[in-house]
């Protein structure tokens, strides 16, 4: 189906006759309602593809395991860089680690430090509980823990 459009709006810039708004007075009203509401929800549908991967990306279901700790009084520097070098190494000992951090930049309250690993999910951590990863770590970290407290948060 094709239309004749005319133009209602035009102007002169610059000595060019320039159309800003061109019309059919053939086109039915029910096909320019039509044309909007395509429209609409056309950029609706968008908006709302746009916003869930927005989300998705920002509420990823892997599970973070966050460690405040005190150490012993008796802790040494070296035993305290050696209980963190292990943190470190985890995710080569454990697959379901796929990220740690060691380094505090503000720690609040009692704490001496606090550290972070990212498990891929809820399974993988719970895998890790108990894991020869885990017991192999606490030969150097177990011995200087005061005491500490844990956080597993996910979405």
């Amino acid at each position: 189906m094709t239309f004749k459009q005319t133009v209602t709006d035009c102007y002169v810039i610059g000595g060019l006759l320039v159309a800003t708004r061109l019309t059919s007075p053939f086109i039915p009203l029910k096909y320019r309602i039509m044309k909007k509401l395509l429209t609409s929800l056309l950029t609706a549908s968008l908006l709302t593809l746009g916003a869930t991967a927005a989300f998705a990306e920002t509420a990823p279901k892997s599970v973070i395991h966050v460690v405040s700790v005190n150490w012993k009084a008796e802790a040494t520097p070296e035993q305290i860089k050696a209980a963190l070098d292990g943190v470190q190494a985890l995710p080569a000992a454990n697959a379901g680690i796929t990220h740690v951090w060691t380094k505090a930049i503000k720690v609040q309250g009692k704490w001496s430090a606090v550290f972070v690993m990212e498990f891929a999910d809820e399974a993988a951590l719970k895998a890790y509980a108990g894991s020869a990863a885990q017991k192999e770590w606490y030969k150097t970290y177990m011995p200087i823990r005061g005491n500490s407290n844990t956080h597993d948060i996910t979405n």
